[in-house]
């Protein structure tokens, strides 16, 4: 077998491991080391003389020195305070009562919630989780339908994939090595546009279909306006004022990702402090879940950056290049397939392993395309909320029938999830047709 061959060998077994259930970050380490250790291999040298663990060691050290790679556990932490300091039920109670005279208010208002609650923590088990524990129970007690309810729970949840201060987004600038400022500023809009999709799908929904959202009754609906400011002020507006800062600071160069993130790391402090739930207990158990995940992210941009240097080295990359320039596409027909390839890695695949191991095999491609790293960043982000609604992995899914009443069953919130994947493919196709959707903001603040 050729070198590129083998690489194609390495990539596809790696596959084919996976969806055994194996350890992502750790088969993606062993596979580097096994296939590098063939790619370098010296005849006559000592065994522990390979370049492959020289290889290892240099990964492992551009990884724990990235500087963009420290707003991670800045932005984790700021979230699992933010999770643990019992603001969202008051945020939901406030948002619903503002929203008491809208078609499907309860639904709404879970959106919007769910909205601004993923852009504080990004962390998609935790709001799904979390709303459906509030806000689903109210919802179906309402008389609201279950597939749809399931389907706005578990699409509003998804929302802090695309949002920043996304995750996603960082690890895709450190793959990428473009600016996370720029894909921050350039998420923006089709984040809130997506959410905005949502929101006026659901009230359409109410509209044209009145029973599978009915009105509340009027003794919920009938609340002084002095009540909502109130409940606004001292739940919506804390919230919305400790992510605008953080986003603020970083959109308009007052301050680095990392340094706002450490900013609303403190902030998230101060605001759980406020509503009297920083305690001991829940300040150790935010610690312990950041560093858990901090080091979850770690291992696998080691692991990946070692399996794709020694795939490159083979001559794997090339071939996949090849191939795809055969096809002699335009840019649309590119990006066109590029999406399908990731929409579909999106079944099997969590969104870590799409972005830190597949979308470096596109990455090369798209100055012959002519395509802004920036622009593809954004629609991965779009195409990856798919990924947490469709089976079979369909996480967000799992996460709600976690937590739902026993009559829920699981084809109920695949069926109301669908809709949603629809209304990203809208955002999708609207992104493509008007790209200054995503580019216009950016090139406004940076150029």
């Amino acid at each position: 077998m050729t070198d590129p061959q083998i690489g194609m060998l390495m990539l596809g077994l790696f596959i084919f491991i996976i969806m055994l259930g194996f350890p992502i970050a750790f088969t993606l380490i062993a596979m580097g080391v096994g296939f590098g250790y063939y790619a370098y291999f010296t005849p006559g040298q000592d065994i522990l003389a390979n370049r492959v663990f020289t290889l290892l060691v240099q990964k492992t050290f551009e990884v724990t020195s990235n500087d963009v790679l420290i707003a991670v556990p800045l932005f984790l932490f700021m979230g699992y305070v933010v999770e643990r300091s019992n603001i969202l039920e008051r945020l939901f109670h406030s948002i619903q009562l503002a929203m008491r005279n809208v078609p499907g208010s309860l639904a709404v208002a879970a959106l919007i919630t769910c909205a601004l609650f993923a852009t504080a923590t990004g962390i998609v088990g935790a709001v799904v989780t979390l709303m459906g524990l509030l806000a689903y129970p109210q919802m179906l007690k309402a008389g609201y339908d279950k597939k749809l309810s399931a389907g706005v729970i578990c699409a509003g949840g998804c929302l802090g994939i695309l949002i920043p201060p996304s995750i996603l987004l960082i690890v895709y600038s450190a793959t990428a090595a473009v600016s996370v400022v720029k894909l921050y500023a350039a998420a923006m809009l089709p984040g809130f546009l997506l959410a905005g999709l949502y929101i006026v799908y659901v009230i359409v929904r109410a509209i044209l279909n009145p029973s599978l959202m009915p009105k509340l009754p009027r003794e919920e609906t009938d609340v002084p306006f002095a009540t909502i400011f109130v409940a606004l002020l001292t739940s919506f507006f804390p919230l919305a004022i400790l992510i605008l800062s953080v986003l603020g600071a970083i959109l308009f160069g007052l301050a680095t990702p990392s340094e706002a993130a450490a900013v609303g790391a403190l902030g998230a402090l101060v605001l759980a402090a406020a509503y009297r739930a920083l305690t001991f207990e829940r300040l150790k158990e935010a610690v312990f879940l950041t560093a858990r995940t901090t080091a979850m992210v770690c291992y696998l941009f080691i692991g990946s950056w070692t399996f794709s240097s020694v795939f490159s080295y083979l001559g794997g990359h090339s071939v996949v290049e090849h191939f795809i320039l055969s096809l002699d596409m335009s840019t649309v027909q590119f990006l066109v397939l590029t999406q399908i390839i990731i929409f579909l890695l999106g079944w099997p695949l969590e969104w870590s392993e799409i972005i830190i191991i597949f979308v470096p095999i596109f990455l090369p491609l798209l100055q012959k395309f002519s395509v802004d790293p920036i622009f593809f960043g954004v629609l991965v982000a779009l195409n990856i909320q798919t990924s947490f609604n469709t089976p079979p992995m369909a996480m967000a899914a799992y996460y709600l029938k976690g937590i739902a009443p026993p009559h829920v069953q699981l084809t109920d919130i695949f069926s109301g999830s669908l809709p949603f994947v629809f209304m990203v493919f809208l955002c999708m196709v609207m992104v493509y047709l008007v790209p200054g959707i995503v580019l216009w903001l950016p090139n406004y603040l940076y150029n």
